[in-house]
């Protein structure tokens, strides 16, 4: 509970505080935002939807904003669409790997990743309901063991 109220509060602040400051961003300030807009919850989400809407506000915190969605698996298997879990999975990984975080931040960084897929899930019902968590939960499977092993952004053929 602790940790939810935290990223709430951390959300709040990034998005209120921190948009385009007319002075040079701290490390402290880029990881709050990281912090604000990579937990696995809807706040979170909606936070990093309306950022990456809005790039140019967050210019002064030289995100990297680069994808390649779902790499090599498909960014919509059997047609449930993973794009843009995918895309802030990847820029998670990146721009903390940027700011030599990566280690301590890889598991809420992937558990977002498979929030946002169950929330691509939740909109459908019954058995292509359970075969679209099934997809999720292999490609969030995916991540936890091999992210942290591969170099790069890429998981080498595996995602």
């Amino acid at each position: 509970m602790l940790g939810r109220s935290f990223a709430a509060l951390a959300m709040t602040t990034a998005v209120l505080v921190y948009p385009a400051p007319a002075y040079a961003v701290t490390l402290e300030q880029k990881l709050a935002a990281l912090a604000a807009f990579t937990q696995p919850t809807d706040e979170s989400a909606a936070a990093w939807r309306s950022a990456w809407a809005d790039q140019a506000s967050w210019a002064a915190y030289a995100f990297d904003w680069s994808t390649d969605q779902c790499s090599a698996s498909p960014d919509k298997p059997l047609g449930f669409d993973f794009t843009m879990p995918c895309t802030r999975h990847d820029f998670g990984y990146r721009n903390y790997k940027a700011v030599s975080r990566f280690d301590e931040n890889k598991a809420h960084v992937d558990d977002a990743f498979l929030h946002d897929m169950r929330q691509v899930c939740a909109g459908h019902q019954g058995a292509r309901r359970r075969v679209c968590d099934r997809l999720a939960w292999s490609y969030y499977q995916a991540v936890r063991r091999v992210g942290a092993l591969v170099s790069g952004d890429r998981l080498a053929g595996f995602m």
